[in-house]
């Protein structure tokens, strides 16, 4: 669980960085349309951006939330920036009978069902990613219920800012086929040719286009500080090589510096596959969805199993509810049956984007366009029991629980990690 967890996660960070650096490049095709991209400059951008991540989660750590905040402002303020330009100049619009009626199987699937489930995978890694909050958790104050609430909340908004640019883009884009054949289209940012026929000015475009691009340096920015604590909770739990040493973090600013490093050496590790392969790149980032989906089915399975057989208590009934062995329910829960009803769709939901997520974007792909996740999912899975038998079942007993403001305890040695005490059995 905890390897797939965190490779999910690096895939995400591998992911943003790649994106922001082949915008910067489709941004540039856009305004200049003698340049040709070269994927080892999309590397290159893509290190940058790892870098500027790294520099805000290390230097500039104490200013994370007040950097995040503005990150949000920017997001409303940016959807509204985006939005009214876009619907309001586009010099033709699609008729609502077309945008609701009419339905695209780019990738010739014998079914319109079919292709609409394996289309769902692309929507699925725009939304997801909203648990990063609870591996930030240790940090942030009064977390049984801010995390939750802060999950809730931006699953909602991004729902509606994301539904609401969808619609809109549908209705302003008339030719499908003439704007996925552009030149931003060709890169993989058709976007960018629907924003340029729609206000008609290049300069225009590329500030609405600037605004996403801010944004996906800021998911950048927190997709490490995410993966950074995943490596460092994982290892104070020791269940990595290293741990004594990757569990540690800085003193005064208690920021877990070798995990944030070992992330951001990964991910630009990975960002060199690119340059040979761009297929065998999206195979590994592949890894963001099926991973992630993973650990979500496996979750939330184990919660639905106990909700229907009452294995969780109230924490009135409880009298020690730091007690590992006792599952006690938090402040923030839906109790009953619509409570087990949520659950049960979540569980559903969870298993049929795992199982899509391992389908080709085509029906009939080529060697070079085959989607080959179950082969990376495979593998690190079989490579994280091959490393437990062999190795972690000496040190792994589980993972630590706090037993106090500064300890985490199993019961027994203490053991000094970071600026944190650990008991060990």
């Amino acid at each position: 669980m905890g390897w797939i967890v965190i490779c999910g996660w690096m895939a995400i960070l591998a992911g943003n960085g790649y994106v922001c650096g082949t915008q910067i490049e489709a941004l540039i095709q856009l305004n200049d349309p003698n340049y040709v991209p070269q994927r080892w400059e999309g590397t290159l951008l893509f290190w940058a951006t790892i870098l500027v991540a790294v520099l805000i989660n290390t230097v500039l750590g104490r200013l994370l939330p007040p950097i995040e905040t503005f990150m949000l402002i920017i997001h409303v303020l940016g959807f509204f920036a985006i939005l009214i330009p876009l619907v309001y100049m586009a010099p033709q619009k699609a008729t609502a009978h077309q945008v609701f009626t009419v339905f695209e199987n780019g990738g010739g699937y014998p079914t319109q069902g079919l292709s609409f489930f394996v289309g769902l995978i692309g929507t699925v890694f725009a939304m997801f990613g909203c648990d990063s909050a609870v591996h930030m958790a240790e940090e942030v104050r009064n977390a049984d219920v801010t995390v939750p609430w802060s999950m809730l909340v931006t699953t909602l908004l991004n729902g509606a800012f994301g539904f609401a640019i969808v619609i809109a883009v549908l209705f302003v884009t008339v030719d499908v086929e003439s704007v996925l054949e552009s030149p931003t289209g060709l890169l993989g940012y058709p976007y960018m040719q629907i924003f340029y026929n729609s206000v008609g000015s290049k300069g225009g475009a590329t500030g609405m286009i600037v605004i996403i691009l801010i944004m996906t340096v800021c998911g950048t920015i927190a997709a490490l500080a995410t993966a950074s604590r995943l490596i460092w909770a994982f290892a104070r739990d020791r269940g990595l090589p290293f741990w004594k040493h990757v569990s540690k973090v800085q003193m005064g600013s208690s920021i877990p510096i070798y995990a944030v490093i070992i992330a951001s050496i990964t991910a630009c590790a990975i960002g060199l596959i690119n340059i040979g392969s761009a297929a065998a790149f999206n195979d590994v980032i592949s890894l963001s969805v099926t991973s992630l989906y993973a650990s979500y089915i496996i979750t939330e399975s184990f919660l639905l199993y106990h909700r229907c057989t009452n294995g969780i208590r109230s924490r009135g009934s409880v009298d020690d509810t730091s007690d590992p062995s006792q599952l006690v329910w938090g402040p923030f829960h839906l109790p009953g049956l619509f409570g087990i009803a949520v659950n049960a769709f979540a569980v559903a939901f969870g298993i049929i984007i795992f199982v899509f997520s391992f389908f080709p974007a085509s029906y009939r792909p080529a060697p070079d366009t085959m989607n080959y996740s179950v082969l990376m999912t495979a593998a690190v899975v079989i490579f994280s029991v091959v490393y437990y038998v062999v190795w972690a079942r000496r040190e792994f007993k589980g993972p630590v629980v706090e037993t106090g403001a500064w300890s985490l305890a199993e019961g027994g040695n203490v053991v000094e990690v970071g600026s944190k005490a650990l008991e060990s059995k």
